[in-house]
């Protein structure tokens, strides 16, 4: 009596402990089917991460059993077939195994070519005995398999060409060709490879965003933190007007009130760069002039900014600023006479970049030294 009635209690515990909470737990952890166990890989383009979801089935199943040559088309069968279970009765791979394989964007993307929303998805293949395999992206990604698969769901079908390819044990995912605005995501089983390639093409302006925000909390109370994201937003033309408001508080006021900015040859260059890109060259100019009389600017900076204009082909300002180095830095040997060496040959002074580039071989500093065979080779090919 004593344990009919505590049984009789424990049901009533279950019953009245709330759907919700029974139904959570009503089924208790088992492995997964078949011993195909979950696997998720991950990879970062850009700002943007891209997730693969799925369980990973092997050719040997089991053990004893060898599935080597007998995967696609008899296993994976090709087209769309009827599995016998569920409403669907022409579905494609899983690509994988047990529940639906998904794949998940934190942003806006591109999959060969073709815009997918930020978003998770089913990943799907329809394999074909002859010509292309087709992936399939679909927007219902929770499910069992493709037993319910419903193809008016489908965001995106392209074809791509199944590679041959070293044997592997277990299905795999994975990606390679990894750029910093693309990367190559692959399906890998037996010794078959189906590759699909994933673009960010605005990858740079979501950087430009993410500084956006990062700029109005902690990160910035540090000057350096300003005139990093102008000069990378002048760097990639995106954001200009922005990126001039950032290098303008670098230099004066990063926050009010709160921090200063820094007035040096590094934040105006930063200035100057953002201007130059936004088509304001003489503004640029006007900086950069500010900038090499600055106090605290040493030869070597000025001798850089020289360097810069003459590989623009800015022949005249560059020599104009490397005379002001010589004249403003009196007792630098090397940088003054580097630039003037160069400057000069730039204008097809022989007698005058001659006598520079010797003081400049009588001057080289430590750090300089392996840069000898270099500049010997400039002036005799100019003695020559």
């Amino acid at each position: 009596m004593r344990i009919r009635a505590l049984a009789s209690s424990f049901a009533g515990i279950v019953l009245l402990g709330g759907g919700a909470r029974a139904q959570i737990h009503s089924e208790i952890t088992l492995p997964p089917n078949g011993d195909n166990q979950r696997a998720e890989v991950s990879q970062w383009i850009g700002l943007v991460k891209v997730t693969i979801a799925y369980h990973s089935p092997r050719v040997h199943f089991p053990a004893t059993n060898d599935r080597t040559g007998h995967i696609w088309g008899e296993l994976v069968k090709y087209g769309l077939f009827d599995d016998g279970f569920g409403p669907v009765t022409a579905t494609p791979w899983r690509a994988g195994a047990n529940e639906t394989t998904t794949i998940s964007f934190s942003h806006d993307v591109e999959v060969e070519g073709k815009d997918i929303k930020a978003g998770t998805y089913a990943l799907f293949l329809e394999l074909q005995k002859e010509g292309p395999w087709t992936w399939i992206l679909n927007s219902q990604p929770d499910g069992w398999g493709s037993f319910q698969y419903d193809s008016t769901r489908d965001v995106l079908r392209v074809a791509v060409t199944p590679q041959t390819a070293p044997f592997t044990e277990f299905l795999t995912y994975g990606f390679d060709d990894r750029l910093p605005n693309s990367a190559v995501a692959y399906l890998h089983w037996e010794e078959k490879r189906i590759a699909f390639k994933i673009d960010v093409p605005n990858v740079n302006e979501l950087y430009v965003a993410q500084m956006r925000k990062d700029l109005e909390a902690w990160p910035g109370f540090n000057y350096q933190n300003w005139a990093s994201a102008a000069l990378f937003a002048a760097n990639n033309k995106i954001g200009l007007d922005d990126a001039l408001t950032w290098a303008n508080r670098a230099i004066y006021e990063p926050f009010r009130g709160a921090v200063v900015g820094v007035m040096d040859f590094s934040t105006l260059q930063v200035k100057a760069t953002v201007l130059e890109a936004m088509g304001r060259e003489g503004d640029a100019d006007t900086t950069m002039d500010r900038a090499v009389r600055l106090p605290g600017t040493n030869a070597r900076e000025t001798y850089q900014y020289g360097a810069t204009l003459l590989r623009a082909g800015r022949t005249p300002r560059a020599m104009a600023t490397f005379k002001l180095n010589r004249e403003r830095h009196p007792e630098d040997r090397f940088w003054t006479s580097l630039g003037l060496a160069r400057g000069y040959a730039a204008l097809g002074d022989k007698p005058n970049a001659i006598a520079n580039w010797e003081i400049v071989l009588r001057s080289v500093p430590p750090a300089q030294k392996g840069s000898i065979p270099a500049f010997e080779k400039a002036l005799q090919s100019l003695k020559g």
